[in-house]
């Protein structure tokens, strides 16, 4: 994101509305373009659901609940959270 002057690229009309609401101040404005859910632009929702899926599967092989939450270095609540939901 790169600053830029709303003086070399608004209208005058617009310029001097904007500066009623906040003059002087930095304002950001947003894309209009959708947000991108968590996780999506760094693969992190895909590591994360991933890992569930594995720590599922383990579970559903008989692997306890202790040896899981060590496993992957997470606390029981965590791993019956995702047993769980």
């Amino acid at each position: 994101m790169k600053y830029r002057n709303a003086a070399e690229f608004l209208p005058d009309r617009l310029l001097r509305e904007l500066q009623k609401y906040a003059p002087g101040e930095i304002v950001y404005v947003p894309s209009p373009q959708a947000r991108k859910n968590w996780g999506e632009n760094s693969g992190a929702r895909r590591f994360y659901t991933q890992r569930n899926e594995e720590i599922r599967l383990k579970y559903e092989q008989g692997v306890p609940i202790p040896a899981l939450a060590e496993e992957y270095s997470l606390s029981l609540e965590t791993i019956r959270r995702i047993l769980y939901r």
